[in-house]
């Protein structure tokens, strides 16, 4: 009995609006969305990495870094692509520049 109120609440909703017309307040909840989508999560990640390109650009030989894989060293010498840095013990490593995560500072380790 309930399903029959409802279905005819939903047959008159129907048929009172005319073929054809399209209710764009009904697009509203779906663009609220998609602008709140973009506004606190696409661009914040665009923002960061763009800051990172940045950040990696500026890079110069005797910046201290840690890698993505978490080895800490400083850059030793700077090509196009990559980098030489110098870690612990006076080991020398070449990475690759998108490889670089972010800089630390001397408080973080006092023998590189």
């Amino acid at each position: 009995m309930f399903a029959m109120k409802i279905s005819s609440l939903l047959l008159d909703a129907a048929a009172a609006t005319p073929k054809g017309s399209f209710d764009y307040m009904s697009m509203l909840p779906l663009l609220l969305i998609v602008v709140v989508f973009y506004f606190f999560m696409i661009r914040p990640q665009l923002k960061k990495t763009k800051d990172q390109k940045k950040y990696r650009e500026e890079l110069k030989k005797g910046d201290k870094i840690i890698t993505i894989g978490g080895i800490h060293g400083k850059i030793a010498e700077l090509n196009d692509k990559t980098f030489i840095i110098e870690v612990e013990g006076g080991n020398r490593l070449k990475i690759e520049r998108s490889a670089v995560s972010m800089e630390f500072s001397a408080s973080l380790d006092q023998n590189v």
